[in-house]
């Protein structure tokens, strides 16, 4: 028998119940996330559609290689999510727990960048509410940077959600609060949403940096 089979938790009867309600339950959670995000790609869409010239202008003020090495962040950290996976599999407690920091880590970086990049448009005039005149001479340009920072700003909310999700597996684990591989499947959802997250920023980063963008 799998190891991970022996944890049985209440009230599933079987290791096989028990993991299928896991996931339909982590599924429909994201599936909620994806109908949030994918509202307000369906606006960016549309505005671009709108408002071709407006957004053009406003896109070229945005840093978009800055906004590309911040996706580099968030893929390494998907690949170090997938990996301590395979590792809580396996029962490889050190393993788990380095790469669930190198996660965070990456996690935080990206953030660190975004807090940057947030202070350089605000200086420059572009975010809402920014003490400098805007150098966008249109208000549909204006009004585009407007659902840029909503945008970027919601994802990076769920960023921070999903840091302090990883934290709080590694102190769970630190602690021996959670027996792998028994519990993996707990990890495994972690990374789930890890996933979700990542895959957002993948179609945000062209939505807003690149569509629209001078070449």
């Amino acid at each position: 028998m799998d190891v991970r089979e022996q944890y049985l938790a209440e009230p599933y009867q079987t290791a096989a119940q028990q993991r299928e309600a896991s996931f339909l339950g982590m599924w429909l959670f994201l599936a909620t996330e994806i109908m949030m995000f994918g509202v307000l790609f369906l606006v960016i869409t549309y505005y671009r559609l709108q408002h071709p010239a407006a957004v053009g202008e406003a896109v070229q003020h945005l840093h978009a290689v800055l906004a590309g090495f911040n996706s580099v962040l968030l893929l390494t950290g998907s690949l170090c999510m997938s990996l301590m996976v395979q590792a809580s599999r396996l029962g490889h407690y050190r393993r788990v727990q380095q790469l669930l920091l190198l996660t965070a880590f990456f996690g935080l970086a990206f953030l660190g960048v975004k807090a940057f990049e947030y202070g350089w448009e605000y200086r420059e005039g572009l975010l809402p509410g920014a003490g400098e005149a805007s150098p966008l001479k249109s208000e549909a340009a204006r009004l585009f940077m407007n659902i840029y920072f909503f945008s970027t700003a919601l994802h990076a909310v769920h960023v921070s959600v999903a840091v302090l999700i990883v934290l709080g597996m590694v102190l769970r684990i630190h602690f021996a609060h959670m027996k792998l591989p028994q519990r993996a499947i707990t990890l495994e959802m972690v990374g789930l949403y890890w996933h979700l997250v990542d895959m957002v920023w993948i179609f945000l980063y062209p939505s807003l940096y690149l569509v629209g963008r001078a070449a």
